[in-house]
């Protein structure tokens, strides 16, 4: 420990010895007066507190006092922990471990996003407040939640209850009840429950403000098992997608979310919730700062369905989209990269009985504009099933209004077979087509490939179409919106674009069963 000075020996209120002339005394009083509180201490004439009652420090100081938010969040903190609640599940061997000894204790199906990002970012084996062991063990789960009204609806996420066979929350007050699950979203990882046992929980409010970015942010849960733990951060990002899916729109906080905080609120200053802590980043399985909460106006939507049917209805128009990449929006003619454009409308779907098809772009729903593929999706997938919507179409250069209703989206979707496998084997070297570095041949040559388009034989890797992803076996349907059935009909369509002065062409692709659009750049001359 350092030893302090000792200044018992310093003089108090004795009067110092006169040594400097009035000239010298003024000059010094002007730099003390300049040093202000670093030599409050030791002036034996000026005390700490006739120093900051001067008016010009008074002033200051008050200013200080006024910019200073929070100063701390213990009230908040006071106020709205006794809403949050651990959640424990117990489920059967079925999500054990495998034979082969990998534990794969996962509530999701295997190879779907939500199983890869905890595989990558989630906990120890991947998934955030599992724990279990070898086969024939059950399998105990840990996570957080919180009450969202005084008769025991409760708000938690979906993987932390999936699949489970018993549930009990424990409340701040230590006291346990039995849970039972009303109904899960895997689409959102939401899910609510029912606590028995009381009419008078405690409860936290949903925000109905969107929150800022840099806002504070408290996350309160029940990491590890070890009780309430309030960690405190500032809002990092909004609208984040973590390829979990097509609705994803994850607030991204900073706040320290561990193991076992899943489905705990993250709340703002005002003590409501902004978001429910659902995913981490964390190539350890702690946390490094960047965790994503869904955002609370997507939980009153969820949870007001689950309530109600104890399932969640979307609409659905029935189309394959992606985005519009500044190279796409250069070969339509667009002036800004935005809207959603159509790969492929399904067959029999809304969209495709209401005149909607490949190569149009989706620009608005009932008048609002759409920014890009995944607002799309949320916009319709937030919309009831049999409603009516207006939207504005970018069909062949050409604004359309097309109205449809929508229709409801599956509960599961069907996975395409790749029939494809065998495409370009056994065909001829192909047709080369000049300074896009690939050949092509006739699909109807070509055993397996169909009788439309054009098959891709080879690929010059070093190529704009090996940059743009095209590979052997990749079916061309259309190039600038024209169909083409051989390699003289792909040079033709993209004479005509270079004729027409575009930096790039427009093919539509398909590929594995499912078709996509790609901007290729075409060179001048």
């Amino acid at each position: 420990m350092t030893d302090r000075p000792d200044l018992s020996n310093l003089p108090s209120n004795r009067q110092p010895r006169s040594v400097f002339s009035a000239r010298k005394i003024a000059l010094m009083a002007s730099v003390v007066a300049g040093l202000g509180a670093a030599v409050y201490g030791f002036s034996p004439s000026t005390s700490p507190a006739d120093l900051f009652s001067s008016p010009a420090h008074a002033q200051v100081n008050n200013e200080v006092r006024k910019v200073e938010r929070p100063v701390g969040f213990a009230d908040i903190v006071e106020r709205v922990k006794p809403s949050v609640i651990s959640v424990k599940v117990n489920m059967k061997e079925k999500t054990a471990s495998n034979d082969d000894g990998d534990d794969s204790s996962s509530p999701f199906q295997p190879g779907s996003p939500m199983e890869r990002f905890f595989r990558r970012f989630g906990g120890p084996d991947g998934i955030p407040g599992l724990k279990g062991g070898g086969r024939g063990r059950v399998v105990q789960g840990q996570g957080s939640g919180f009450f969202i009204s005084a008769d025991g609806f409760a708000v938690t996420n979906n993987h932390v209850v999936d699949g489970a066979d018993k549930v009990e929350v424990t409340t701040d007050d230590g006291k346990t009840y039995t849970a039972k699950v009303i109904g899960t979203d895997q689409r959102t990882d939401l899910a609510l429950i029912k606590v028995e046992g009381s009419s008078s929980f405690p409860f936290a409010k949903l925000a109905d403000a969107k929150p800022r970015i840099g806002d504070w942010v408290l996350a309160v849960g029940n990491p590890f098992g070890l009780g309430g733990t309030v960690t405190a951060g500032i809002v990092s990002a909004s609208g984040r997608d973590i390829g979990n899916g097509p609705y994803d729109d994850f607030i991204q906080i900073d706040a320290p979310v561990n193991k076992g905080n899943s489905g705990g609120p993250a709340f703002d200053t005002n003590g409501e919730v902004m978001g429910v802590n659902t995913a981490i980043y964390s190539p350890s399985g702690g946390s490094v700062g960047i965790a994503f909460s869904i955002p609370a106006s997507t939980v009153k939507s969820v949870v007001a369905q689950l309530k109600d049917k104890g399932s969640v209805s979307r609409g659905w128009i029935g189309v394959q989209i992606q985005p519009v990449t500044s190279d796409i929006a250069d070969s339509l003619g667009m002036k800004k990269a935005e809207g959603a454009l159509v790969a492929e409308p399904q067959a029999n779907g809304p969209a495709a009985k209401a005149g909607i098809e490949s190569g149009d772009v989706i620009t608005s729903v009932n008048g609002e504009s759409v920014k890009d593929a995944r607002e799309l999706a949320r916009t319709i997938g937030g919309m009831a099933p049999g409603a009516t919507v207006k939207l504005n179409v970018l069909h062949k250069g050409q604004d359309k209004v097309i109205n449809l209703t929508l229709g409801q989206l599956p509960n599961t979707v069907e996975a395409k077979a790749d029939t494809d496998t065998d495409s370009g084997k056994g065909a001829s070297k192909g047709t080369d087509v000049p300074k896009l570095g690939m050949t092509v041949a006739p699909a109807n040559s070509v055993a397996g490939a169909g009788k439309e388009g054009v098959v891709v034989t080879e690929v010059d890797p070093k190529s704009a179409a090996a940059e743009r992803g095209f590979k052997e076996g990749d079916v061309i349907l259309e190039v600038g919106g024209k169909s083409v059935a051989t390699a003289g009909e792909v040079r033709d369509a993209i004479n005509t674009a270079r004729t027409d002065n575009k930096n790039s062409v427009l093919m539509r692709v398909k590929s594995g069963g499912q078709s996509r659009f790609v901007a290729v750049p075409i060179a001048k001359g």
